[in-house]
């Protein structure tokens, strides 16, 4: 509900306005109508305590128009905000300069300076204690290591087998970290540069269950801690999704106090809590839990039964998911798993006032997880979770694992994140089909399911500065067949050579799975004179900055391009998405809530596969306009879009840019934008 000019919070608006103003100065930059008006909201938000969708397109500048209300709130009202992101890249922008900056833009004006604050996941910080020789060495990380260690995989190392200089890389980035623990102030991983393998970060970390705590005798010193307490002493905290999602699966003391959760990229919040909240297990890893308890003088031998009776099940289970729980023979094994790790639990439990032991609380954490796992596999279906059996490949060890994850999470974001707390969720893409609704339920607002009070929200578009049908067409290859299984076919593969052709280059393709990418990359470097990168061929910042310093290069890949590539000007003046990005048939997770929509009496099609493919595609087709000199194409080769009956509900979910499907008329542009380029 849009305030009036005689409501009270009205005035809580006005007051941002100066602030927001102020902040844009610092930046040294202009005023946006969309960023004022959505500070203004945000604010009201605030103010009031109605929940907030704010969708704010590229060009906007939201950081500004969420972190000025959220300072002045805490600040004046007293009340805690939390700032979640969903990307490392866009946390390290908002802690080191926007929200500095609004900070100190805002002291003069606010009653006092405003106090900021970072927190992160337990292991993201170095633990001087196992530094200091605390806790036993990771398996695997030894620096001598016997001989034959070098090619035999240890079933506690998940990054595979080792050779002889990979062995010498991690003991000089160990002996690194060593020596970089007796200078850094805060312990912070990413303050480490350049950074380690993580196989070496194990080696100096701890998990939030493995800590010591208050019995550890570096308590004081502990990085960790430190941060929580600072932490608890900031007007504002920023924190990250994977953060929120173990607040969201019962862990709701990582975070501190707070009022207000402020969540950006918004869009990827319930896949992260989701992702959180997903569980496996296998033989493998009731065999990690039983080797650290072992190592602790404790008897396995039950549970080692208990293992090997699982993994004969496992041998001949198929994959897929089990929509009606586990069969009953497995469950009856996972539930033996159980008990047993169960009694292990009660066989680790230290003596009263004995010294803490940090192998001890290793082993009491690798066997809690195991019976919290176990335990929730081996329950009664319910109809909260889902079930499946995936199967690795051959090159993999073709481990066979069981996995749980929940039929939805909107309920865990609207007890565990929102309960009490005032909720703003802002991203370029919350509005799917010109509708909020999909997010918003998502997120567990309005009317829940099942008994309960709704739980009042609003939305808002607050456009872009951006002229979408001025600086970009949207083609649609409606000439070609609808695709199928294979990667790509010869019609396609011609669409696109012509296409790049005429970009000169300039190409970011976005394929639907890594098959495609390849088999396309492959193709238009034998056709075309033009470079051309495939992710794989080098770790991802390094190709998108080759893609970006050779305007003549194309850069092709998988689901990582699509949302997280930021190149504007000419080096991305085509941007190609292969298929509409529905998502497998096959995946457990998402087939169940299809199921669960239309038993219900929804359109599981559209509430689940097609609102997935329309997040997909308007994140996609976003990275051609960065800035408002930005031209383009973004081409689909998918004739589906223009002509099956939901074609206008995932166009309608991307950036508005001018539709084609006259292939003469897109070349014809391509061509002058490279001209243009050329005689400039």
């Amino acid at each position: 509900m849009t305030p009036t000019p005689d409501d009270p919070e009205t005035d809580v608006a006005r007051e941002v306005g100066p602030l927001l103003e102020a902040a844009v100065a610092a930046l040294g930059g202009s005023p946006r109508e969309g960023q004022r008006t959505m500070a203004e909201r945000v604010a009201t938000s605030l103010a009031t305590g109605e929940h907030l969708l704010v969708q704010a397109g590229t060009g906007t500048g939201k950081s500004l128009g969420y972190l000025v209300p959220a300072v002045h709130h805490a600040v004046t009202a007293g009340e805690r905000v939390v700032v979640s992101t969903a990307t490392l890249a866009l946390q390290r922008q908002v802690l080191t300069r926007d929200l500095p900056l609004v900070a100190d833009a805002l002291t003069d004006h606010l009653p006092r300076a405003p106090r900021i604050a970072l927190l992160k996941g337990w292991q993201n910080y170095l633990c001087l204690h196992k530094v200091a020789g605390g806790y036993p060495e990771e398996p695997g990380t030894a620096l001598f290591d016997l001989p034959d260690a070098a090619s035999t995989p240890d079933p506690l190392d998940d990054d595979g087998p080792r050779d002889e200089s990979a062995i010498k890389r991690l003991g000089r980035e160990i002996v690194r970290l060593r020596e970089w623990s007796e200078e850094t102030t805060t312990g912070d991983r990413d303050d480490l540069v350049p950074g380690v393998s993580a196989r070496a970060w194990r080696q100096v970390s701890v998990t939030k269950m493995e800590c010591l705590g208050n019995r550890c005798p570096l308590v004081e010193e502990c990085f960790p801690e430190r941060a929580r307490a600072h932490a608890r002493e900031a007007d504002v905290v920023v924190t990250n999704h994977a953060m929120l999602g173990i607040a969201a699966s019962g862990s709701p003391g990582v975070l501190p106090e707070h009022s207000a959760l402020v969540v950006d990229e918004a869009h990827e919040l319930t896949d992260r809590i989701t992702s959180q909240a997903t569980l496996e297990l296998s033989t493998m890893s009731i065999d990690q839990a039983a080797r650290l308890a072992r190592r602790q003088g404790i008897a396995t031998a039950a549970l080692d039964r208990a293992a090997a009776d699982l993994g004969a099940l496992l041998m001949d289970l198929p994959e897929g998911r089990f929509p009606h729980g586990l069969p009953e023979g497995v469950q009856a094994a996972v539930g033996a798993v159980r008990d047993e790790a169960r009694e292990l639990l009660t066989a680790l439990k230290p003596e009263p006032k004995s010294d803490a032991d940090g192998a001890l609380k290793v082993a009491q954490a690798g066997v809690l997880i195991l019976f919290e796992t176990a335990e929730r596999m081996a329950a009664d279906p319910s109809g909260h979770d889902v079930l499946w059996c995936s199967r690795g490949s051959w090159e993999a060890g073709g481990a066979t694992r069981l996995h749980v994850a929940p039929m939805s999470v909107s309920g865990l974001v609207r007890t565990s994140l929102l309960a009490e707390r005032t909720g703003v969720f802002t991203s370029a893409t919350l509005s799917l089909g010109g509708s909020f609704e999909h997010v918003a339920r998502s997120l567990g607002l309005g009317t829940p399911d099942g008994d309960g009070p709704a739980t009042p929200w609003d939305g808002i578009d607050v456009g872009t500065p951006f002229d979408y049908a001025k600086q970009g067409i949207l083609y649609i290859a409606r000439h070609l067949p609808a695709p199928g299984r294979e990667p790509a076919t010869e019609a396609q593969l011609d669409t696109i050579a012509e296409l790049v052709e005429a970009a000169g280059g300039r190409t970011l393709g976005l394929f639907s799975s890594r098959r495609a990418a390849e088999t396309v990359a492959a193709a238009m470097r034998e056709r075309l004179d033009v470079p051309v990168l495939c992710q794989g061929d080098d770790v991802l910042p390094t190709l998108v900055r080759q893609f970006a310093e050779d305007e003549a290069t194309c850069l092709f890949g998988t689901l990582s391009l699509w949302q997280g590539v930021d190149v504007p000007g000419r080096s991305c003046s085509l941007v190609l998405i292969d298929r509409i990005p529905f998502p497998r048939p096959d995946d457990p997770v998402r087939s169940a809530r299809t199921e669960a929509v239309a038993a219900a009496g929804g359109n599981g099609f559209m509430s689940v596969s097609a609102t997935h493919a329309a997040l997909l595609l308007a994140q996609g087709a976003g990275r051609l306009v960065r800035t408002s000199t930005d031209r383009g194409v973004v081409a689909v080769l998918d004739s589906r879009l223009a002509t099956a009956r939901y074609g206008s509900f995932l166009t309608r979910s991307m950036p508005p840019l001018w539709p084609t499907t006259d292939r003469a008329v897109v070349l014809a542009a391509l061509r002058r934008l490279t001209a243009d380029g050329s005689d400039g």
